[in-house]
């Protein structure tokens, strides 16, 4: 094929392989070739499977996906394989099981070829807060891929594999994937298992892949999706076909355009949000302006209920059991700790977590009120493109502020997606798209079509 193995999408993959034009150990090699010649520059990477050659030469090229390399943020547990959460504390952690992610991924054929860089225990939105130095942006380098699954997003950007993995807490996959000019989808919580995923907010993660385009990001999600007997959160609800539905020839839809989401949009994206929302016209859907409550109120919201949920989940981690002591978390890990142990705090309690999850009821309501009028509400998943290296340098609240369109979807549990749709001063910006819980399909159906009558996805760095 005339193309580089190493920029193919999963579908091309597939076919490739199956059709014995190139083989799973060719494949493989083409991205570790890719990574040893550019990732000194971009750093996407914690750790590469060193045995990822000897298990393509095993892969079944008629599963799923066999032989096809993917990347999988440092947040999900690799049996065998050292994970870290970008944190010193786990700095020499080899785990004993994977991920119920991992596991499927497995299953399918998958080629773990590493595990990507992050935010240390995915704090933050910049990839600029990891233990191991920050990841950079492969479409300008001095600019940051976004958080905290920055190291897959730029991973995917950077053609060193064929597709990742990432997780959401509030905006940590839709955001890095709009930062570096790829597809980032969000499911709905508990649509795939948090098992073996290091936990942050546990009433929010959401694994979901960060892929080249919106039929990958189906596809993959068909393979990791689906009820977990060891993740009780996961929902019993079938998946359905996502790749199939994906592709369905095209039902209109009615979008909500919500104005206050509107007004946090930097000037100089709004021409572009514009064009997408007159393309999604032009493909018969209806898109008309909707009130919704302001995205600036999810903030407190999202700050008190992730801040209380990380000092809990981060309680394990003391020494004695694994890892390195306390003294070896980072200063944004103890900042998060204080403040969540502060608001859990006997007397501040119903003064500040528990006023948060009511305002927190408010938003769901909110936006099911909204979901009976409109079929999908858009949701640009950062006011604007990637900001420069240094950016969270003394900005406590960064991720936050970047992360305020996306907040609302996540802590009420919807589905959502982020494809390309333009550049700002060379980077790009992301188009965003929300649906109701197990909306999926709707979610990938509109966005797909977007993709095919654009052509920003598939535009390239140039490293």
């Amino acid at each position: 094929m005339k193309q580089s193995l190493n920029s193919l999408t999963i579908t091309q993959a597939q076919t490739g392989l199956r059709s014995k034009q190139f083989s799973p150990v060719e494949l493989v090699q083409s991205c570790l070739d890719r990574i040893q010649a550019f990732d000194t520059k971009i750093h996407a990477f914690l750790t590469l499977n060193a045995d990822a050659i000897k298990q393509s030469q095993k892969a079944d090229v008629s599963q799923s996906l066999g032989g096809i390399p993917i990347v999988v943020k440092d947040n999900f547990l690799t049996h065998g394989l050292r994970t870290t959460a970008s944190s010193k504390v786990l700095d020499n952690y080899i785990p004993q099981y994977d991920a119920t992610v991992v596991k499927k991924l497995k299953k399918a054929g998958a080629i773990i070829i590493g595990k990507t860089n992050m935010d240390a225990w995915a704090h933050g939105s910049s990839t600029e807060t990891s233990d191991y130095g920050p990841t950079l942006n492969p479409w300008n380098t001095d600019f940051l891929p976004g958080g905290s699954s920055g190291g897959s997003a730029a991973a995917v950007a950077a053609d060193f594999c064929i597709a990742g993995i990432g997780s959401e807490t509030a905006g940590s996959i839709r955001q890095p994937a709009a930062w570096c000019g790829v597809t980032g989808f969000k499911p709905t919580y508990g649509r795939v298992s948090r098992y073996g995923v290091i936990a942050m907010a546990s009433s929010t993660d959401s694994p979901g892949p960060i892929t080249k385009n919106v039929t990958d990001s189906a596809f993959l999600s068909q393979v990791i999706a689906g009820n977990d007997p060891f993740d009780a959160t996961t929902s019993p609800i079938p998946v359905p076909n996502y790749y199939q539905n994906s592709k369905l020839k095209f039902k209109k839809f009615k979008i909500g355009l919500p104005r206050e989401y509107m007004q946090v949009m930097q000037p100089a994206a709004l021409p572009l949000i514009t064009t997408a929302v007159n393309q999604l016209e032009s493909l018969g859907h209806v898109v008309e302006e909707i009130s919704l409550i302001h995205p600036k109120y999810s903030i407190g919201v999202y700050t008190l209920v992730q801040r209380s949920e990380v000092s809990s989940n981060l309680a394990r981690y003391d020494g004695i059991r694994y890892g390195y002591g306390r003294s070896a978390f980072s200063a944004e890990a103890k900042r998060r700790i204080m403040l969540g142990t502060y608001a859990l705090s006997s007397g501040y309690y119903d003064k500040y977590y528990q006023k948060a999850q009511k305002v927190r009821s408010l938003i769901i309501q909110d936006f099911s009120a909204a979901f009976s009028q409109v079929d999908l509400i858009i949701d640009p998943p950062s006011p604007g493109p990637a900001l420069p290296v240094g950016a969270t340098v003394d900005q406590a609240m960064f991720g936050e502020m970047q992360d305020i369109l996306v907040e609302p979807s996540s802590i009420a549990g919807l589905t959502g997606i982020s494809v390309p749709c333009g550049f700002i001063g060379g980077l790009p910006l992301g188009f965003g798209l929300i649906g109701p819980q197990f909306a999926e399909s709707r979610v990938f159906q509109v966005a797909h079509q977007y993709q095919q009558v654009t052509q920003w996805h598939e535009q390239k760095p140039t490293l």
